[in-house]
């Protein structure tokens, strides 16, 4: 697995939209219960919690902090980093076709902030000029979105995206697909599969619902400023 600083030459409508998901921290009060909650019935197949898993094996992981990322042959690790705190704020896992961004954040233990989080994603989106269609998915409700972007030649395009809101004891893990992975969902591709095996590690701290939980870089990785293809477009 590789390590790279994302820094995206347009700005992340991700990083916009976690305004929004921020936002939400006052919709439910978080309980502070400990960490081992009911996990959503949706989540058999990951991604997991600290507490489903045992590491006993000689499998590669990267430790993130709130999340660990099992190494899978083919996939790019990419840390997205704002460069006024520089604080890792997600992670992204990149591969030939397409990639998946993930932000974990707290949330209740009996309270589910993903409805209101998604509408407002859909609010946030609309105002930018894009579309936003809610679908079912394997994690529930999710967001089918569509972008209008400019490419670097100066002509219009668009990305499409899909954003999930999967579950966890006080946790949320915003992912969202990007390239093939959004258009034509694969549970056996290679995306999503090492988006199922991310271990999401919440603490035992309370914190508001839509506090993201905290990233930070390994300590062998090598910053650099990635040559970095653009998402890609439609």
């Amino acid at each position: 697995m590789k390590f790279r600083r994302s820094k995206p030459d347009q700005p992340d409508e991700a990083n916009d939209l976690d305004e929004s998901a921020n936002g939400a921290r006052d919709l439910a009060p978080d309980d502070a219960a400990p960490a081992g909650g009911s996990p959503d019935d949706l989540r058999t197949d990951g991604p997991w919690d600290s507490t489903e898993v045992t590491f006993d094996d000689d499998t590669a992981r990267i430790d993130l902090g709130a999340l660990i990322v099992t190494g899978i042959s083919g996939i790019e690790l990419r840390l997205q980093v704002d460069e006024p705190t520089q604080k890792v704020v997600a992670v992204l896992l990149l591969g030939p076709e397409g990639g998946v961004e993930l932000r974990p954040f707290a949330a209740p233990r009996n309270a589910d902030i993903w409805d209101d989080i998604r509408k407002q994603i859909a609010a946030e989106t609309a105002r930018r000029g894009g579309t936003a269609t809610a679908a079912d998915g394997a994690y529930g409700k999710e967001l089918q979105v569509v972008m209008p972007v400019t490419t670097p030649d100066g002509k219009s395009a668009t990305q499409p995206s899909r954003v999930l809101g999967i579950r966890g004891p006080r946790w949320l893990l915003r992912a969202t697909f990007l390239g093939k992975p959004a258009l034509e969902p694969d549970p056996t591709g290679a995306i999503e599969t090492a988006m199922r095996e991310v271990v999401v590690v919440r603490g035992q701290d309370p914190m508001p619902p839509g506090e993201p939980l905290p990233l930070v870089m390994p300590a062998h990785a090598q910053p650099m400023r990635p040559d970095q293809p653009q998402q890609p477009s439609s």
